[in-house]
C-alpha cells in the first residue's frame, strides 16, 4: 500500500537555511525560490502604505512573510500581512509565529505554475478556511490586484483593480492608495 508523506512544521526545522522559502499547506510542501526583486519591491511598496495607514489609525500593524502556523501540518509565510492590535495580541506566540489568522493577508504571484498554484488555489483555500478576512493577490507583471473578502464563510472575488483604479477596503476605515502606486519603477512587460 502506498503512503505519501505528510509534512509538518517540525520537518520544517530539519530543511536547511538556504535562502529558500519553506511552507506547507494541508501536509503538501511548497518550495519558493528568492523572489524576484520587483516581487520584493512590490510587497515594500503595500507594506509602506499598510504601514503609514496603521501608524495615523493606530489600529494595527503590517509585517513582512511572518510565519503564520495554523496547525501541524499548514506553516505557511505570506509576503505581507496587516493584523489588527487585537488579534496580534493573542496570535502571536513564544516562538514569534502568529497561530491565528492576520484581518488582511498579500501574496504577490511567483512565475511558475505551481506557485501561482500555490497563491490562486491551495492558499485562497487554507486562508478562507482559517478565517482571513481580505486576501489580495497582487500580479506584479500585469499590474494588477485580486482582492477576495469573506462572505460569509469564505473569501470570494469581489474586483480586480488596475493601475488606474484607486483601492480602499471596508476592512481598514480610511485606507485608500492608487494601485499604480505599488508599481512605480517597475518596468511594464
Amino acid at each position: 500500500m502506498a503512503t505519501s508523506l505528510r509534512w509538518t512544521s517540525a520537518d520544517l526545522d530539519s530543511l536547511p537555511e538556504d535562502g529558500k522559502r519553506y511552507e506547507i499547506i494541508e501536509g503538501d510542501l511548497y518550495v519558493s525560490r528568492q523572489p524576484h526583486y520587483y516581487h520584493q519591491r512590490v510587497c515594500g511598496r503595500i507594506f509602506s502604505a499598510l504601514e503609514i495607514w496603521s501608524g495615523r489609525s493606530g489600529m494595527g500593524e503590517a509585517n513582512f512573510a511572518p510565519g503564520l502556523i495554523f496547525d501541524d501540518d499548514e506553516d505557511v509565510a505570506p509576503d505581507v500581512i496587516w493584523i489588527s492590535s487585537a488579534r496580534l495580541a493573542s496570535s502571536l506566540q513564544d516562538d514569534g509565529k502568529l497561530h491565528t489568522a492576520p484581518e488582511l493577508v498579500v501574496e504577490v504571484l511567483s512565475p511558475g505554475s505551481r506557485q501561482e498554484h500555490r497563491d490562486r488555489e491551495a492558499k485562497l483555500k487554507l486562508y478562507s478556511r482559517r478565517g482571513v478576512q481580505e486576501y489580495w493577490i497582487v500580479d506584479w507583471r500585469s499590474r494588477q490586484l485580486e482582492v477576495y473578502r469573506r462572505e460569509q464563510v469564505e473569501l470570494r472575488l469581489v474586483g480586480t483593480f488596475f493601475e488606474s483604479d484607486l483601492l480602499t477596503t471596508p476592512l481598514l476605515a480610511g485606507f485608500s492608495c492608487k494601485v499604480s502606486e505599488f508599481f512605480e519603477g517597475i518596468p511594464a512587460n
